[in-house]
């Protein structure tokens, strides 16, 4: 007896509100790009019309964007500055644990798994391999004696 619906599908009794529909609604992959294309294309205009603005203003005009443009790069220089110093002081920070948490654990571990090699060869040289070779002799010793004497039925 095999179903053959989805288990993930659920059925609902209640109404669609007015408006809504049974039909999958478009996916957010679809949505996202053209989202951002439209965006693009405001963004350029926006760029164009200042540069058609700025080629028909006065020379005090112009002065006064470039002017602020360069305010503009040296706080965006200063913030750049600044994020590079907050990367290398966690870089610097990451090392630190590198050396000196995570090694230590390394070398205790190799330790550990040395040490349980050791306990590994100790066994299977006292405990492993005589017990096998007293099961090999055990065997025999039954075999010989099915051999000798052999049971009636």
């Amino acid at each position: 007896m095999e179903e053959n619906q989805p288990v993930s599908q659920t059925f609902s009794t209640q109404p669609l509100p007015a408006g809504e529909s049974m039909q999958p609604s478009e996916s957010g992959s679809r949505k996202a790009p053209v989202g951002l294309i439209i965006g693009l294309v405001v963004v350029l205009a926006v760029i164009i019309t200042g540069v058609v603005l700025l080629l028909r203003a006065d020379n005090d005009t112009t002065a006064r964007v470039r002017d602020v443009f360069i305010i503009f790069m040296a706080l965006e220089s200063l913030v750049i500055g600044v994020a590079l110093v907050i990367l290398i002081v966690q870089l610097a920070t990451l090392i630190n644990l590198l050396n000196n948490e995570i090694r230590p654990i390394i070398h205790a571990t190799n330790d550990t798994v040395n040490t349980i090699k050791g306990t590994v060869v100790f066994l299977s040289d006292n405990l492993s391999e005589p017990v096998i070779k007293l099961n090999e002799t055990m065997a025999a010793i039954a075999k010989f004696f099915q051999i000798v004497w052999p049971r009636r039925r």
